[in-house]
């Protein structure tokens, strides 16, 4: 464990000598506020201004299994369990209003960790207007858990499902694909002492800050919706896998374009190979970006198709590619 992330640095405050009351203090003082908040943190629920139904979606990161200090900054780790939720926001067509956040830490946690995961909260939660309005803390035996719970409203006025896509469609997605599994297997190879050639180094570690603090383009969920998008979800275990569920939720088969799944990886292709670029393309996981079905023609500017919907037919529901039916991407907490 590292020393940032543990009491053990010298003339570091811990969570325990702090006690919750410095706590809420010091992350309040963070966290900014909108009009649509008539009560915030302090009383016993925050209570919030709504103009229709509300979206509520929620996710929990836990170290060593979510993240890895040597790997991700404290900041790093709030900047992305924000991005994980108003990802889900954005691929209903949505966009957030408000957050809740709970962390549970043991008491040797250096209280400067916590100020720090506060930073990387509010600032993606500043950047797209997103008021933190509550939360909980918790102490634990040892384990480090940050779970966010996030609300948030239609535009629109109508959710994208993921069952809405129809036979005849176009495949788009809106930003990148393959960059954060990209940067995780540098990671990896980093930590066997392997790094790229001065050539490459400097795209490679855009790749490995984009996986430690994904930044898509949130805005795409409710543009999208407005294009007319009939289905649609949020890259976080994988095109294959995320695209799967678009194509098992709406009975049919999602067929991925050679070319353009080639035209994405050639980004990875000379300091990863191609087989493993590939891979990041359609198996990586924790991209975020959003990935739609819109009608022939029909998605919006900036998005890039990658394939057609048809009719699921004697095979069934799934992803195919290269004429045969894909596999691959995500992690299952229990199963691996």
């Amino acid at each position: 464990m590292s020393a940032a992330a543990e009491g053990s640095a010298e003339g570091s405050a811990t969570l325990g000598e702090l006690g919750e009351a410095g706590i809420l203090g010091d992350i309040f003082a963070l966290l900014r506020t909108s009009d649509a908040v008539l009560v915030g943190p302090g009383d016993d629920t925050a209570l919030l201004a709504t103009s229709g139904p509300v979206l509520a979606t929620t996710d929990t990161m836990v170290r060593g299994r979510d993240w890895l200090d040597e790997w991700s900054s404290a900041e790093d780790v709030g900047a992305k369990v924000v991005v994980q939720n108003l990802a889900d926001l954005a691929a209903m067509g949505g966009a957030g209003t408000g957050l809740l956040v709970t962390l549970v830490a043991p008491g040797t946690l250096a209280a400067q960790w916590a100020r720090d995961l506060t930073a990387g909260i509010a600032s993606v939660a500043d950047s797209w207007g997103v008021p933190v309005i509550g939360g909980d803390l918790s102490s634990s035996d040892g384990t480090v858990m940050v779970s966010i719970t996030a609300l948030g409203e239609l535009p629109g006025g109508a959710a994208v499902l993921r069952s809405g896509a129809a036979p005849g469609q176009e495949v788009a997605v809106s930003g990148s694909l393959g960059r954060s599994a990209a940067g995780l297997e540098l990671l990896r190879r980093s930590d066997a002492g392997w790094w790229p050639p001065q050539e490459s180094a400097e795209v490679a570690s855009g790749w490995v800050a984009y996986h430690c603090r994904p930044d898509p383009d949130l805005s795409q969920g409710p543009l999208a919706a407005a294009a007319g998008a009939t289905a649609m979800i949020d890259v976080s275990d994988g095109l294959v896998r995320d695209g799967g569920r678009i194509a098992e939720a709406s009975s049919l088969r999602l067929d991925l374009d050679e070319q353009a799944i080639t035209r994405l990886a050639a980004e990875f292709e000379p300091v990863l190979g191609e087989t493993t670029a590939v891979d990041c393309v359609l198996t990586g996981g924790e991209e975020h970006s959003l990935l739609a079905t819109f009608p022939a023609g029909g998605a919006p500017a900036g998005w890039t198709v990658i394939g057609s919907t048809a009719a699921a037919g004697g095979p069934g529901p799934g992803v195919w590619w290269r004429g045969e039916r894909a596999a691959g991407g995500g992690w299952d907490h229990f199963g691996g």
